[in-house]
């Protein structure tokens, strides 16, 4: 029997938090348009975020190897017009994905609008226009919608907790009523984004006295790991989670958390994916760009007083400093951070 189900080539490379986003839109487009069928194209390691997702399949890009360069994104294009797509999703917008949505000449596509402008004049310092953005998550149903499938952001139904591995059951123990597991991944891709660490020990300090408590720390890469397993050592209900698992358990396990704390980073859109209340803390970027997690109550984000730095945000990725404003995380109270991950647990 023919398939009549049109296929959406869905292109967006990295980072890992924006393909996390991608998820959420990608399984409300499923849901409210089940004619369509995708393949997401991306990096490998992320393939978990799409594995439950019906008529959806992922396509790895080897970026590194064989679809590097001009030779390697027209070996990629051969390779996934063999899985005849109707259409192009790029959600990407950059030079890569562009040559590759070229190559599929005469196949309907569709471009993100990254609002660079918009972005550039809530960052400057002079005539900043500080509003709130377009979020990135509309932008990418933006993008489906130009290919003729628009999509209802306020209808996603969020994944539900996911059974743990006997792996996971063996590193956090029994999870059950009273017990309310937080997850703290307390780095960013840049210092910018990142809470100091000796503030985000007496987080966690403050929270591991409160009985019936678990806490488990996320992060990557030997220094993360080091550093967070120096935690872990501290205190009897913290648990370290770097380094031991790979990003399908990690998800697994954060699909079971009552809260997430975050930076501006990936794991507060995993946690996003499942609907878990994320506290997230903002230092030179703001939400108002458009990376809050999916879902979340503005009210559980934590940015530093800006009265004190009107300059903020001084940047959309965190990737910026300005002179004076280096050290604007270490303005935030530790007991600040306290009051939003109690209150959410409470509600």
């Amino acid at each position: 029997m023919k398939d009549t189900h049109k296929h959406i080539l869905v292109i967006r490379l990295s980072a890992m938090g924006d393909v996390a986003m991608t998820a959420v839109v990608i399984k409300a487009l499923i849901a409210q348009h089940p004619n369509v069928k995708v393949t997401v194209l991306s990096r490998a390691f992320l393939e978990p975020l799409f594995k439950d997702l019906p008529n959806v399949n992922f396509y790895n890009a080897d970026t590194t190897g064989k679809h590097k360069g001009l030779k390697g994104i027209y070996t990629l294009y051969r390779e996934l017009k063999t899985l005849h797509i109707d259409a192009v999703a790029d959600l990407h917008n950059v030079m890569r994905s562009k040559i590759l949505s070229l190559f599929f000449s005469g196949t309907k596509t569709a471009t993100l609008d990254k609002g660079r402008a918009e972005k550039k004049a809530l960052t400057r310092a002079k005539n900043k226009v500080f509003k709130q953005l377009k979020t990135t998550h509309e932008r990418y149903a933006d993008v489906f919608k130009a290919l003729g499938y628009s999509i209802d952001l306020s209808k996603v139904e969020f994944s539900k907790p996911k059974k743990l591995t006997t792996n996971l059951q063996n590193i956090v123990g029994e999870l059950s009523e009273p017990t309310r597991l937080i997850g703290i991944a307390p780095f960013a891709q840049h210092a910018a984004k990142t809470y100091p660490i000796d503030l985000m020990d007496e987080v966690i300090e403050k929270l591991s006295v409160k009985a019936n408590r678990k806490i488990v720390l996320f992060g990557g890469g030997a220094k993360e790991t080091a550093i967070l397993s120096a935690l872990a050592d501290k205190y009897a209900s913290v648990i370290c989670l770097a380094g031991k698992v790979k990003l399908r358990e990690e998800l697994l396990l954060i699909s079971n958390l009552n809260c997430m704390l975050s930076m501006d980073s990936g794991n507060g859109h995993f946690a996003a994916l499942y609907g878990v209340p994320v506290v997230t803390i903002w230092g030179a970027t703001h939400p108002y760009a458009g990376f809050a997690p999916f879902g979340q109550d503005i009210n559980n984000t934590v940015t530093p007083d800006l009265n004190k730095f009107p300059l903020l945000p001084t940047s959309i990725y965190g990737n910026k400093l300005v002179e004076g404003y280096e050290n604007v995380m270490r303005t935030i109270s530790p007991n600040t951070i306290l009051t939003k991950i109690n209150q959410t647990l409470e509600n």
